[in-house]
């Protein structure tokens, strides 16, 4: 009766104690800051392995040809004395102007026809009631992770049939095996995050659905869209197995294959050329991802937190 009267909280009564949840056991002191240290301390050899290549190939290209020669013995792995003549040479010896040019017609053409078809389908998938839209999302699934080098025979055989091959066009074709699949995906799951009442209210309004997609969902979708535009871009970019295996004149070569051929002499590499060329097709893509990671990051983290 008196435990009824307890807890009941009526007058006079005893309040009952409650229990106390346990506290977590703090670490002293020094065994958090031995903790917080060891934590930076592994985050700083993280970081100094995945810089450190791109440290050498920009030491490299720094290098005159003599100090190549000499090898790392000369200075260690410091850079020494710098010089940009291997970037003069790449330019005026190698005209690497020509395959950057190129690589840059390929890859700006293969990301617009990526961006306009993934769109679409992508939307498609999203929105429409299509019978079959789980087999169709699982074969483009399946397309992004077949193997490149499965398809270049096969697709050498038709270019060369055709007389399109030793052409950089054909290559505009040939990457939207590795763009569209992502970019479809990308932008089916960022289509799925916004409110159909969007497009349903500029439809009242007498837009017909591709207008809609137009002028009212593809503004909204602009973080990922401009994600798989990047996406598709880089991985245009840096090609080199369909490059290689279609292109033989090399003023129709793209800038990876043309690196191979640069550095060559009949007794040695100079490895100079080859990594200052590496460091000219990489300052567009970190340009790009430098001044787009806001947009990038939030296209690939859409949908991830409702």
């Amino acid at each position: 009766m008196s435990a009824e009267i307890a807890a009941s909280g009526a007058p006079g009564a005893i309040p009952r104690r409650q229990a106390r949840t346990p506290r977590p056991r703090r670490l002293p002191s020094g065994w958090a800051l031995v903790r917080e240290l060891a934590f930076y301390l592994a985050c700083l050899v993280v970081l100094f392995v995945s810089l450190f290549p791109f440290y050498w190939i920009l030491r490299t290209s720094l290098q005159s040809d003599q100090t190549v020669s000499a090898g790392v013995s000369a200075t260690g792995i410091g850079i020494g004395h710098a010089t940009t003549s291997a970037y003069s040479n790449d330019f005026s010896q190698q005209h690497f102007l020509t395959p950057l040019a190129n690589s840059a017609i390929v890859a700006l053409a293969t990301t617009a026809v990526t961006i306009v078809v993934a769109t679409m389908a992508g939307y498609a998938l999203a929105r429409l009631p299509i019978r079959g839209k789980g087999p169709i999302l699982a074969f483009v699934l399946i397309a992004g992770f077949f193997p490149v080098l499965a398809m270049v025979g096969p697709l050498f055989l038709l270019f060369k049939d055709l007389g399109v091959l030793d052409s950089i066009w054909p290559l505009i074709v040939v990457y939207l095996v590795y763009t569209l699949p992502i970019a479809t995906w990308l932008l089916r799951n960022f289509f799925a995050q916004i409110p159909k009442d969007l497009e349903e209210a500029a439809m009242v309004d007498g837009a017909t659905r591709l207008q809609a997609l137009r002028r009212v969902v593809v503004p909204v979708a602009v973080p990922g869209v401009f994600t798989a535009a990047i996406l598709a871009f880089i991985l245009a970019w840096n090609d080199f197995a369909f490059a290689v295996s279609f292109l033989q004149t090399p003023s129709h070569f793209t800038a990876p294959v043309a690196i191979v051929n640069f550095g060559q002499s009949q007794f040695q590499v100079f490895y100079n050329r080859i990594d200052a060329a590496v460091v000219i097709i990489s300052i567009p893509i970190a340009l790009l991802v430098l001044f787009a990671q806001r947009r990038i990051v939030a296209g690939l983290t859409a949908g991830a937190i409702r």
